[in-house]
């Protein structure tokens, strides 16, 4: 079982970085970090986890692809990915292009987690309205799919195009979200894998995913549980499954804060 962490990275939290480094010395294999591009004042959203009130991490995240070129230049083997991208809400040449190259100056380790946002007025302010972002999204994630693999790329929204550089390989590419048949047939056409929220229900999914994926013709996804509060039984019962990997979830914190829990995830590692 392959055990990475996901922390929310701000500008009050253990500097990216260090939280690599710490990271790969303790041998986990993946750091991921999420996305929010602003928050709205408004609030006219509830907080997507129920809270009473918005956690300050969310309007302090940062950059994930600016703060994942830190973590890849302090480590040597740390997988990168985000955790999640907004991919609805991200111009996909610009954000190809970013991408393939952290990927080509990490040596082929990023990994790219793409979600369809919760938060109404955020996805609303770049101009996409909130019922339409999942179709924006496999646009955009399959229009980025194609700058990294072909070498003129053309797509609905661009002419025939150069962009390099390429990824060493195309990023593997896994959608958050809870189960049901709109995410699976949208991971099953356009994904390699599904990242499930705190890792719950899975066993009772796993139907469903493989037949949207046989139904597609295509091998059966990966299956991440993310976010996931690990303990050796519960890490048992994902391999039982035959799940590969797991990332575990950090305080957004100092590293007084975030190290010890580090230090007691790298005992399950």
């Amino acid at each position: 079982m392959r055990l990475g962490v996901t922390m929310f990275a701000t500008d009050l939290a253990m500097p990216v970085q260090d939280l690599a480094r710490a990271a790969e010395e303790r041998g986990f294999d993946s750091l991921y970090v999420p996305e929010h591009t602003h928050i709205p004042v408004s609030r006219r959203t509830p907080p997507a986890a129920g809270q009473a009130e918005l956690p300050e991490e969310y309007r302090r995240t940062l950059d994930p692809l600016v703060a994942l070129s830190f973590a890849a230049a302090a480590t040597q083997r740390l997988r990168v990915g985000t955790g999640i991208l907004l991919a609805a809400q991200r111009d996909p040449i610009v954000t190809a292009k970013a991408i393939a190259t952290l990927d080509h100056l990490s040596g082929g380790r990023v990994v790219v987690g793409v979600g369809f946002g919760w938060n109404v007025e955020e996805i609303e302010n770049h101009g996409v309205p909130y019922g339409r972002r999942r179709e924006v999204a496999r646009h955009n994630v399959l229009a980025m799919r194609a700058l990294w693999q072909e070498e003129v790329a053309a797509f609905d929204g661009f002419e025939p195009s150069w962009s390099w550089p390429k990824p060493i390989a195309s990023p593997p590419v896994h959608l958050g979200g809870a189960a049901g048949p709109k995410l699976f047939a949208h991971i099953a056409e356009y994904a390699d894998g599904w990242m499930p929220i705190g890792g719950a229900g899975i066993r009772a999914a796993l139907p469903a995913l493989r037949e949207a994926c046989e139904k597609a013709g295509r091998p059966m996804a990966q299956v991440i549980p993310f976010g996931t509060r690990p303990t050796r039984e519960k890490l048992d019962y994902y391999a039982g499954l035959g799940i590969e990997e797991a990332v575990a979830q950090l305080p957004s914190g100092p590293a007084d804060v975030v190290l010890p829990v580090l230090d007691d995830y790298a005992a399950l590692a």
